[in-house]
């Protein structure tokens, strides 16, 4: 089954305005034309699933060179190769990972808290490292929903690393980049201390954080909360009776944000996208009688691609064609659009509400505790 391409804008939304990222469209970020370049690797993992008969497998390779397309909006140390190489490997661990724990395993709920604050730590680094972190994670909840034997979770891995590499390796030559890419392979072990070392200083820093009481600056709050709110969602997730319930703490992992507005902005604004973007799916789905799979995987390739051109944008219409691209990309396994679009709105009406719960809850507590000592509470908590 398919990964989903569920890439955060570069921009944050304006503090202090619940509904910016519904009704505020900054076209002058499209990159529609740009963006071209990104679907020859999908065409390619789509048409040889569907040519050899294993549609699936493409399906797989094609999520995997979805995602790792929107590395190239992001960037580390100045390049756009970086974020790309990063999440190819990065994806395919979480990927085997989540299979070989699946979705009815105990052991589920804390690794998906662990790595929710994982993420959350990487926050306070480089942008293109925290997007990094959040595909994994992603990749993780959405692996665990397929459970597997250690063999086909090692084949779901390298599909997806097959489908990263060769968006990859597809980027580097058409953008004239191969020698910078050349380069990043050679320094790939100093990049991996590098990590190293960052992530002892993180533990350090956070260490200290609590030691001292002290979190104005610190990541350690806000890791907390998505590592709480990880565990929650995905505990329901859990058990529910169908695998796409990953939607659900995969949406609280990508609303929950620092401050109040930003959260209720970024959960309104996917809540009205996906379902605007399921009602328009469902619609077209039900008027297209029975689908070919090269009508499906045109479509699929089409909303992939406006799903790159809109990410910056306005996160309610990339919200939109996201959901347009899952749904026909897992009508292309056979499973009924019409359902996909119901769970996908549903499950992520629900994900929306507990993350922006949590925080509500977190601001009430430091309400009352203020209120206790007669400090001022802040405007962003």
């Amino acid at each position: 089954m398919p990964l989903p391409a569920t890439s955060e804008p570069v921009t944050s939304p304006q503090r202090g305005r619940y509904f910016t990222d519904i009704h505020i469209f900054n076209w002058q970020n499209q990159t529609f034309r740009e963006d071209l370049i990104l679907i020859l690797p999908i065409a390619i993992c789509l048409g040889l699933g569907l040519w050899l008969g294993h549609p699936a497998a493409g399906m797989i390779a094609a999520g995997g060179a979805v995602t790792v397309g929107f590395g190239r909006k992001q960037s580390i140390d100045e390049s756009p190769l970086l974020p790309m190489l990063f999440v190819s490997m990065g994806m395919a661990f979480a990927a085997f990972l989540g299979v070989v724990i699946g979705h009815s395993n105990y052991f589920l709920v804390p690794t998906a808290a662990l790595w929710g604050f994982g993420y959350g730590m990487l926050t306070t680094r480089e942008e293109g490292y925290s997007w990094v972190g959040q595909q994994c994670v992603i990749t993780f909840l959405v692996a665990s929903a397929f459970p597997a034997s250690v063999g086909a979770a090692l084949d779901r891995a390298l599909l997806i690393l097959a489908g990263g590499i060769f968006q990859l390796l597809s980027s580097a030559i058409l953008l004239r980049l191969f020698s910078q890419l050349h380069e990043h392979l050679v320094s790939l072990a100093r990049y991996i201390r590098a990590e190293q070392a960052a992530l002892r200083a993180a533990m350090l820093l956070a260490t200290q954080s609590v030691k001292q009481r002290r979190f104005l600056n610190s990541a350690l709050p806000y890791s907390l909360r998505l590592a709480v709110t990880l565990a929650v969602t995905t505990e329901i997730y859990r058990r529910l009776n169908f695998a796409s319930g990953y939607w659900i703490p995969m949406t609280a992992l990508l609303v929950l944000k620092p401050g109040i507005t930003d959260t209720a902005n970024r959960a309104i604004a996917r809540l009205i996208g996906t379902l605007t973007g399921a009602i328009a799916v469902s619609f077209c789905l039900a008027h297209i009688p029975n689908p070919s799979p090269t009508v499906l995987a045109s479509f699929t390739l089409l909303f992939a691609w406006l799903s790159y051109g809109t990410v910056n944008v306005n996160y309610a219409l990339f919200s939109v064609c996201v959901t347009g691209y899952i749904v026909f990309l897992l009508s292309l396994a056979n499973v009924p659009g019409l359902l996909i679009a119901q769970r996908r709105a549903v499950c992520t009406a629900l994900g929306g509400s507990i993350a922006l719960a949590v925080r509500l809850v977190i601001i009430y507590r430091r309400k009352k505790e203020r209120e206790k000592s007669g400090a001022a509470l802040p405007q962003n908590i």
